[in-house]
């Protein structure tokens, strides 16, 4: 599978862009602000219908339009596949894949699965927990639709049972709020539990990586909660009745502060290296390595699950990378397709199309 062709009309700074990438290796070279950025930022959100740089849909419409548009063509085994998006200034975006709207966002992802090497990955180990438990939500939805499927439920409950807790406190409605906790605790283990099952499977790969990239380590990801002791039991309803049993007792506190205080949203994953937390006690350099392993990690699993390589994003990664570990990165990859960008040439350390980047236009 590969990405054939990307159109683009006022989104960021391309008014009309219109790409046809290799195969391989695409680097885009240009000074900040020309939009190279944007055009790897158009493809992840083709695949997960939302910015890597978590911006708002509406600061990816260029200034003074009305709608950005995405449109990806995709040369997949069994024949090509389309994606269209349309982003309104106002009203919903219009999602299409070959022509039909997806029964499931997770269709895009499987359809164009991608993994994103970004400048701030550094805060998927140094950052809040917060960045920690999207990665592991992200990854988990695009090896798993049922992942995703069960995310949507238990945000949607925990937004429901936030907003009556916000409107009446302590005058809440008991049965309701008692509907509300079963919805959230039900949803909530199996969230927990696809994370659980996730870092089963990153683990081993994780080392790997970490051992390409920076030498032998003992490199884990843990979990860490305070609603639950049952976490090895790997048992949805086991980790659900927990969860209910963590709401009920904490329910005259959600009262008085109003938010729901125990569940996955509230959990702690991390990173632990040779028994110490990496957020806080590894040096920067181990600290930026575990986070390069967990995106080759991801590709692997990535790989893994679809049976072809996903599409690799190399977002100005180099220029914060030491010769040695850059070399790492790309020696450890299958040469799938890969797009780069970078202001300087000279800092990427792989052979490719060169593509020139100007003032929101490609050549």
């Amino acid at each position: 599978m590969y990405l054939k062709w990307l159109e683009l009309r006022d989104f960021r700074c391309h008014r009309e862009l219109s790409f046809r990438p290799e195969e391989g290796v695409n680097v885009l070279i240009g000074p900040n602000g020309a939009g190279k950025t944007s055009v790897l930022e158009a493809i992840g959100y083709a695949s997960a219908l939302r910015s890597f740089r978590r911006t708002p849909d509406a600061a990816l419409i260029r200034t003074g339009a009305d709608e950005a548009i995405i449109r990806v063509g995709l040369d997949f085994p069994g024949g090509e596949r389309k994606i269209e998006l349309e982003l309104p200034a106002n009203g919903r975006r219009r999602v299409l894949l070959n022509g039909k709207r997806p029964r499931a966002n997770a269709e895009l992802s499987e359809s164009l699965p991608i993994v994103a090497f970004l400048p701030d990955d550094l805060d998927l180990v140094k950052g809040s927990p917060g960045r920690r438990r999207d990665f592991l939500d992200e990854l988990a939805g695009q090896l798993s639709p049922q992942a995703a499927a069960v995310q949507g439920e238990y945000a949607r409950a925990v937004r429901q049972r936030n907003t009556l807790l916000k409107q009446e406190g302590r005058n809440a409605d008991l049965v309701t709020l008692s509907v509300w906790d079963e919805r959230v605790a039900a949803a909530g283990g199996e969230v927990t539990l696809h994370r659980l099952q996730l870092m089963d499977r990153l683990n081993p790969v994780l080392r790997e990586a970490y051992g390409s990239v920076a030498g032998d380590a003992k490199v884990e990801a843990v979990y860490r909660c305070g609603w639950t002791e049952n976490l090895e039991s790997r048992e949805a309803d086991r980790l659900s009745g927990d969860l209910l049993g963590a709401l009920e007792e904490r329910r005259s506190r959600d009262m008085d502060i109003r938010a729901t205080t125990s569940g996955p949203h509230r959990d702690e994953p991390a990173f632990d290296l040779e028994d110490r937390v990496v957020r806080t006690q590894a040096s920067q350099g181990e600290q930026r390595s575990v986070a390069l392993a967990l995106r080759l990690a991801s590709y692997r699993l990535l790989e893994e699950r679809h049976g072809i390589p996903p599409i690799l994003l190399l977002d100005d990664v180099f220029s914060e990378l030491d010769v040695s570990r850059a070399e790492g990165v790309m020696e450890v990859l299958p040469r799938g397709q890969v797009f780069v960008t970078s202001a300087r040439e000279d800092e990427v350390p792989v052979a490719g199309r060169r593509w020139q980047v100007r003032a929101g236009s490609l050549m």
